[in-house]
């Protein structure tokens, strides 16, 4: 058997692009070229782990990462490991466990998904960037050294800031009627939006690298290549439907509340916990801009796609 790099999270936002994108880079590189890479899925009926394992160099398996052990990584001689986790409640429980794990089977170097980088901080007050932040902080202690890690730190995806965007584009193509348009940024100020994609794209070319050193412990912040608000945003919708917008609610979290009832309500999840992303305006609406994106990133794998782009896709 040879050495392996482990994909968890394969079939997700983040990890489709990377699995594809990574086959193509070991096959340049002068040390990883034999490497196997090994896509992890839920499901084996899951119709994206079905296409990612026609990939030439994907072998996918059907396994949960929360279940991962340090036996498991050594028996798959894994040694560069790719990660985007949950957001739930038990993500610092359930990804430390991982990194742990890692850390005892000699895993050299891995790459996290985190979140948007002015809400990583151990006083914000919603409940998942403070996570973010933990695990961060965890694999920064010395207890850590033998375990390289890069932590990416992307800005909202594009496809979640825009998709009432379209569901509002589409209900007016079909009814010629207007609902009120909820969007999730602020009226005027600027956020880099980033697509998902682009984000698993850079994470390959990190797993690919020969040397890692440079990237050790880095928290790189990666945004998309052009600034847009709300009130653009509705721009864009008018453009598409060719009247005025009539009714527009900036700053929306209402989403929250459905959330909950139909994904943690019956787990009996703390509400409390929950609803603090509430209390977070974050980089939603006080702004993420271009200018703060990590220079490295420019010189690895620059995010290209615009919001104008996702709509459009959204669309077609």
């Amino acid at each position: 058997m040879s050495p392996s790099i482990l994909i968890a999270g394969a079939t997700g936002n983040t990890g489709q692009a990377l699995t594809q994108t990574l086959p193509k880079l070991l096959k340049l590189s002068k040390t990883l070229a034999s490497h196997r890479i090994i896509a992890l899925t839920r499901s084996l009926n899951n119709p994206v782990a079905q296409e990612l394992a026609k990939v030439p160099g994907i072998e996918v398996i059907e396994k949960s990462w929360i279940e991962i052990t340090a036996d498991w990584l050594r028996e798959n001689e894994v040694t560069r490991a790719f990660i985007a986790s949950h957001n739930e409640p038990s993500q610092f429980a359930d990804e430390s466990t991982f990194h742990l794990n890692a850390l005892n089977a000699g895993v050299k170097y891995v790459v996290r998904i985190s979140t948007t980088a002015a809400d990583v901080r151990p006083d914000t007050p919603a409940y998942y960037p403070r996570q973010h932040w933990a695990i961060e902080a965890l694999l920064g202690t010395p207890e850590f050294s033998d375990l390289q890690w890069t932590s990416l730190q992307p800005n909202l995806f594009t496809g979640f800031a825009l998709s009432s965007a379209a569901e509002f584009i589409k209900r007016f193509r079909e009814t010629g009627k207007q609902d009120t348009l909820r969007l999730l940024l602020s009226e005027n100020d600027p956020v880099a939006l980033v697509d998902p994609g682009e984000v698993g794209i850079l994470a390959a070319h990190l797993l690919a690298q020969d040397d890692i050193s440079s990237h050790n412990k880095a928290k790189y912040v990666v945004n998309g290549p052009e600034d847009i608000t709300g009130k653009q945003i509705v721009d864009l919708i008018e453009q598409q439907i060719g009247v005025p917008v009539q009714d527009v609610i900036y700053e929306d979290f209402s989403f929250i509340d459905a959330m909950y009832e139909h994904q943690f309500a019956a787990t009996k999840q703390s509400k409390n916990v929950i609803f603090s992303i509430k209390r977070s305006p974050g980089t939603a609406w006080v702004g993420k801009s271009v200018s703060t994106t990590s220079k490295e990133i420019f010189n690895i794998a620059a995010p290209k796609i615009t919001p104008s782009d996702t709509l459009e896709a959204m669309l077609a």
